[in-house]
């Protein structure tokens, strides 16, 4: 397992979304590191981090590996911060093991009906699905697939991401499938402790589902991040992080 750490104090584990790495949290790290313990984490497969037989990729899986690098790292109990997938782990990861979790950060989370997880698992929607090409023009289409969720111009952002996609392979395209099929607001219904939700206006894909979070989740606080897009945590770091620490502080 892979790792960036900084601070010290409450610990904070930052969980990101497919196919990144701990690098989403890059920006975000050194902040909340300020009066806190925060750890960025490369999930299984994703970054640095050794991957799972592909046939054991699970959510559930991945929220078990998290909680064995807790356990290495001698924290007892952390506060989950996830975005996109990285949220659907920590709602797994505090439902299965509560007495571990203090808080959760669910930033961008799915909210997916069953029509719409049915959609993922049949193949009608697909993100980053490139296959590998002798002339390396899959790279090319995967900048090309992304542009549009991130800020025009900002040629570092995407250079981040490509490079991260390319690191998980198979897992670029195929960890938005394991996310279909996992039950997410089950899962967070079942979480008993202290929820901000984090939603970010021009995300297209998360922003339209945090009506259903609300209702699912009513006593949630709430956190609107005008202007925030699909990379929300590095693409505005300091709003993200300024977040993050005012519910915390506030608990």
């Amino acid at each position: 397992m892979h790792y960036a750490s900084t601070g010290e104090g409450d610990a904070v584990l930052l969980l990101h979304q497919t196919p990144r790495s701990w690098d989403e949290y890059r920006d975000v790290l050194p902040i909340l590191g300020r009066t806190r313990r925060a750890v960025a984490m490369d999930t299984v497969g994703f970054g640095d981090s050794t991957p799972l037989p592909p046939e054991e990729n699970t959510i559930e899986n991945w929220a078990t590996a998290a909680l064995a690098l807790l356990d290495a790292l001698e924290v007892e109990r952390a506060h989950l911060v996830g975005h996109h997938t990285g949220a659907v782990i920590a709602a797994e990861l505090a439902s299965a093991a509560p007495e571990r979790v203090r808080s959760v950060v669910l930033s961008s989370a799915p909210h997916d009906t069953p029509e719409e997880r049915a959609a993922w698992l049949n193949g009608e929607v697909e993100v980053d699905e490139v296959e590998p090409s002798a002339d390396g023009s899959h790279v090319l289409e995967l900048w090309r697939i992304r542009a549009g969720f991130y800020p025009e111009g900002n040629l570092d952002l995407l250079r981040r991401f490509v490079i991260d996609a390319l690191k998980a392979g198979r897992l670029a395209s195929d960890g938005h499938k394991i996310v279909a099929r996992y039950d997410v607001p089950g899962a967070a219904s079942r979480i008993r402790c202290p929820i901000l939700l984090i939603g970010a206006t021009a995300d297209p894909y998360a922003y339209p589902a945090l009506p259903r979070w609300r209702a699912t989740l009513p006593d949630a606080s709430v956190a609107v991040i005008e202007g925030g897009m699909v990379p929300l945590p590095d693409q505005l770091p300091g709003e993200f992080a300024a977040a993050v620490e005012r519910f915390l502080d506030e608990l």
